[in-house]
């Protein structure tokens, strides 16, 4: 066992990263010892290291363990761009000062975008989301992982593609899936099995190189690959036009009767570059207890 701890740059409030994490039931959060357990994939192995925050706010520190089988410098790493360590967001929250987001910023402030532990349940994730309300999209995506994934050191991972490529579409089908959901899981999967899609090497491209190579699949759609550039790959300017939960975000903001157009929201978002992915997830943020009550997922809309 190896333990690292790591000081960062302020502001960073981790229990509000916890907060929106715990959403998830996949996720194994302990909000009163302030800490999560992160499943990852390093160097093909499944290993589990545990993040803990003993500092504030102003002053971010946190506790890194993990076993011997897990590499330090690449678990560090990894764990870096994920909780996004790597960037002070002081650059970041001084930018909103002066946008309309400015009081939604403050509310939310020091909230990280914390990324998906791995590129392909990010995009599993996704595709089972897809026009789901937010309780069902977990609860799915919670039952596809626990009944052909694997629990290792108390968290759950995410079957392999190897072993989502073998499955049919009515095991599936058997815990709730659309035929056509099953179909798209189980294509994205034999995709990467059969060397047609190397997520490891897509990342390295552009954003729209990344979008034109996602969106040949079946079941992804522009959406969906905003959303992996997003969350998977943590590109910084990301904003779905197409989402209805930031849609809504504006509506409630603006006070405006509908939805907006995505000319309108164009209008509305040119002063939040380069930053637009954090515009995205302070709006969703805005959102997020209605969201998961009334409607549907604010994340995975398609």
């Amino acid at each position: 066992m190896w333990t690292e701890t790591l000081e960062v740059q302020g502001p960073y409030n981790f229990d509000l990263v916890l907060e929106r994490l715990q959403l998830d039931p996949l996720h194994v959060v302990d909000t009163e010892n302030r800490m999560i357990k992160v499943p990852l994939y390093i160097e093909k192995k499944p290993v589990v290291l545990t993040v803990q925050s003993i500092g504030r706010m102003d002053k971010p520190v946190f506790v890194i363990k993990g076993g011997m089988d897990a590499p330090k410098s690449q678990a560090m790493e990894r764990l870096k761009k994920i909780f996004h360590w790597h960037k002070p967001l002081s650059e970041i929250a001084a930018h909103f000062e002066k946008t309309d987001l400015k009081d939604i910023f403050e509310k939310h402030y020091g909230t990280a975008i914390v990324l998906d532990f791995d590129y392909y349940d990010c995009l599993v994730r996704s595709i089972i989301h897809q026009q789901l309300n937010l309780s069902f999209a977990y609860k799915l995506t919670e039952r596809f992982v626990k009944t052909f994934g694997f629990e290792f050191e108390g968290v759950w991972f995410y079957p392999t593609p190897e072993q989502t490529a073998a499955l049919e579409v009515e095991q599936l089908r058997e815990i709730q899936f659309s035929a056509r959901k099953a179909e798209y899981i189980i294509g994205l999967s034999k995709e990467i099995v059969e060397g047609r899609l190397d997520l490891n090497e897509l990342v390295k491209k552009s954003d729209q190189e990344i979008i034109d190579g996602l969106v040949k699949i079946r079941g992804i759609g522009k959406w969906t690959a905003e959303s992996f550039l997003l969350f998977g790959v943590g590109r910084p300017n990301l904003f779905p036009k197409a989402d209805i939960g930031i849609q809504k975000a504006l509506q409630k903001l603006y006070g405006l009767p509908q939805k907006p157009t995505q000319e309108e929201m164009e209008i509305y978002s040119k002063d939040w570059s380069p930053f637009l992915s954090y515009a995205s997830l302070y709006l969703w943020r805005s959102i997020e207890k209605r969201s998961e009550k009334d409607g549907k997922s604010a994340r995975y809309e398609a």
